[in-house]
């Protein structure tokens, strides 16, 4: 499976390598040793792979948003706690995306239908539209219309964040509309192993997350697109191993924390965390955390964000508390879109008033579902937790319960709950003991320094309309 998955990977970078180069360069200087005859199959698994190593790997993970949200910290090399960030920090997000995962999935979409089925092409559009959110989500306008054809718009205009959200709403709902298990099978696939049922419900669950997304800007736009969703026959993400997740496997195709900490030692768990899930009687930090390996530390230490190196270092590596074990085993999944995720958005919706659905018993829910992500199924012990006076919900503020227990929840997806504690304002965080911004946390990823020099024009538009190029400009969906 291993060396299937290479094979794969080495035949699609090759196709996305010669797709990202002008069109007239290309003509001029072929290269005989490229592939003439993309599959699709090697394109969605290249597309898929890519983007789930640079969605869970460091820049745009564990060495960035998860510092930011406090569930991790440095033990050294602590500049990114800090928030010294430059425009080169955030380069891997963007160029990964534009230049082969949106790359390889349009050349899926442009294929002849003899060539990749109607099943092919959806999935695809679903694939991409999550990855323009993920772009939308960290740095606000993007290139979308004109983005991934450089042979027409070698320097793409941006568009709005709020027209990017929109547009995607769109191409979910017709992406999901035309899964047809009649349609012909898919390969290739390692998220779902070609199950088109599980493709539709992931198409919704990302129609329901962008929904949330405009709901404090178009509120009666996002309560349409909720109970389209909540009535469309292909239903939700409804249990935990329907999640969306991409699978790893050993090395050299291993998760890529796994990989990072194979070689070295600089994180720990934050200690906003560790103290949250303590306050709690949280069964999920024995996962989510090691014990220090010094013999007389016999309780969970985590590191404060945004230390200087000396403080830091001084804490003791053997005497603080690695990330769970878990989170860098070889073959641990990189999570998309977890079933407790859709819940704690249906809470959500039902809170807002936009569903009839009962807010608090979603919420719940959702709680009893990232348990059980985990393994832990007690039921005494998930209802002891969820009948803790600091833990029910509170539907007179309702954003406070489901943005702390969604936090929690989304323990490892950084660039996820990032953009869900901005949405949410909750947990209330205090910025790095030595923060480099005044005070402030980092509220979105700058642009790529190399958009100034390539995309100029463009670029300067996009910054006159939503605001300085900084850390600390608010996105337009981050309206509180």
């Amino acid at each position: 499976m291993t060396k299937h998955i290479y094979r794969l990977l080495l035949a699609a970078f090759t196709l996305s390598v010669a797709a990202s180069c002008k069109k007239d360069l290309t003509e001029i200087n072929k290269n005989p040793n490229a592939a003439e005859n993309p599959q699709p199959d090697y394109l969605l698994t290249a597309a898929q792979k890519l983007t789930a190593d640079v969605y869970w790997g460091a820049d745009n993970n564990f060495n960035s948003t998860l510092l930011i949200i406090q569930h991790w910290a440095k033990i050294q090399y602590t500049e990114p706690d800090r928030y010294i960030f430059t425009n080169s920090s955030f380069t891997s997000l963007w160029n990964t995306g534009y230049a082969t995962s949106i790359t390889n999935l349009n050349a899926i979409i442009k294929l002849p239908d003899g060539k990749a089925n109607a099943n092919y092409k959806a999935v695809a559009t679903i694939l991409r539209s999550w990855v323009f959110s993920l772009l939308a989500d960290a740095y606000g306008n993007i290139p979308y219309q004109q983005a991934g054809n450089l042979s027409t718009y070698f320097t793409p205009e941006y568009n709005t964040q709020k027209d990017v959200y929109f547009g995607l709403l769109d191409e979910l709902k017709a992406a999901g509309n035309n899964l047809n298990a009649t349609a012909g099978t898919i390969a290739g696939d390692i998220i779902y192993g070609g199950k088109i049922d599980r493709w539709k419900k992931f198409a919704n669950a990302l129609r329901l997350r962008i929904a949330l997304r405009i709901a404090d800007r178009e509120s009666e736009k996002a309560k349409e697109v909720i109970n389209e969703v909540l009535n469309n026959a292909g239903g939700l993400i409804a249990t935990v191993d329907e999640a969306a997740r991409f699978a790893y496997t050993t090395p050299p195709q291993q998760n890529p924390v796994g990989a990072w900490f194979d070689t070295r030692d600089d994180f720990r768990i934050g200690k906003t965390l560790v103290d949250k899930l303590y306050a709690l009687n949280d069964p999920r930090l024995p996962i989510f955390a090691n014990k220090p390996t010094d013999q007389t530390v016999t309780n969970y230490v985590g590191v404060p964000s945004g230390l200087t190196n000396s403080d830091a270092n001084n804490l003791g590596f053997a005497k603080t508390s690695k990330p769970g074990s878990y989170f860098y085993a070889a073959t641990a999944p990189a999570v998309i879109q977890s079933y407790a995720e859709v819940l704690f958005s249906r809470a959500e919706a039902a809170a807002r008033q936009f569903t009839t659905e009962n807010a608090e018993d979603l919420y719940k829910q959702a709680i009893k579902a990232s348990f059980n992500q985990y393994g832990i199924t007690d039921a005494t012990v998930i209802g002891n937790y969820t009948a803790q006076a600091t833990v029910a919900f509170d539907a007179g503020n309702f954003k406070k319960s489901i943005g702390e227990q969604k936090w929690i929840a989304l323990f490892g997806q950084g660039l996820e709950a990032f953009a869900e504690w901005r949405r949410l304002d909750y947990p209330q965080l205090t910025a790095g003991a030595a923060g480099t911004l005044d005070g402030k946390i980092p509220v979105r990823f700058i642009y790529p320094g190399s958009e100034q020099a390539l995309n100029g024009d463009n670029y300067k538009k996009a910054i006159d309309n939503q605001g300085t190029d900084n850390l600390v400009t608010k996105l337009w969906y981050d309206r509180y």
